[in-house]
């Protein structure tokens, strides 16, 4: 398994495995201190002599000493366990954070590429009459128009230019181009007689740049 500073990068399931280390050691120093408890109660640093000096006969001293001697050097397994896992985890976070913002800068990069690629709009749909021709084409509030027919942003002086178009285009599919959402959208307009007024249902205002 890696560790930190080693060039392979850490995984969740090496910290998981470091941790199931930590345990595994955190229950050995458990099992040599019920250990000691089971020898009188001694523990990690009561005398194992007597008042006059001699070793005590009441405890199995190999035991308590080879328990206290584990114990010791478990406790230094522990804390260098414990140090791998904090290491481990912060490089897991850090690098989880920098992948974040390495993925919102792309995405940030992307959304203004699109942004910039697509066509500017001359004109905004502020209003669609249900029934009409422009709503049965799918067209929608808030749509801003790139093209419309021949008239687009290059040549486009005011709304009479429109107004001409769909004069000469009545009962023809008109080709619109609008901006919908960020997007580009196609829509197919074919302006006629309808139950209400004009020939299109729709209000266009141009934009104001």
């Amino acid at each position: 398994m890696a560790q930190p500073g080693e060039s392979r990068p850490l995984t969740v399931r090496d910290v998981q495995q470091l941790v199931r280390r930590k345990d595994a050691v955190e229950a050995q120093i458990k099992a040599y201190y019920e250990l000691l408890d089971a020898q009188k109660g001694v523990g990690m640093h009561e005398a194992l002599v007597d008042a006059e000096g001699f070793p005590r006969d009441d405890i199995d001293l190999y035991q308590v000493r080879t328990a206290r001697h584990n114990i010791v050097c478990l406790q230094n397994d522990h804390k260098a366990l414990m140090k791998q896992v904090e290491e481990a985890l912060h490089q897991l976070h850090a690098r989880e954070k920098e992948k974040h913002a390495r993925d919102e800068a792309e995405a940030l990069a992307e959304a203004m590429g699109h942004k910039q690629s697509l066509p500017q709009a001359f004109a905004r749909v502020n209003a669609v009459t249900p029934g009409s021709p422009a709503s049965i084409s799918g067209l929608q509030v808030d749509d801003e128009i790139v093209e419309f027919g021949s008239v687009n942003i290059n040549n486009f002086q005011n709304l009479q230019n429109i107004a001409t178009v769909v004069q000469h285009s009545q009962g023809s599919p008109l080709s619109v181009t609008v901006i919908r959402s960020g997007k580009k959208v196609h829509v197919g307009l074919t302006p006629k007689r309808w139950a209400g007024k004009g020939l299109l249902g729709c209000n266009i205002v141009p934009l104001q740049r």
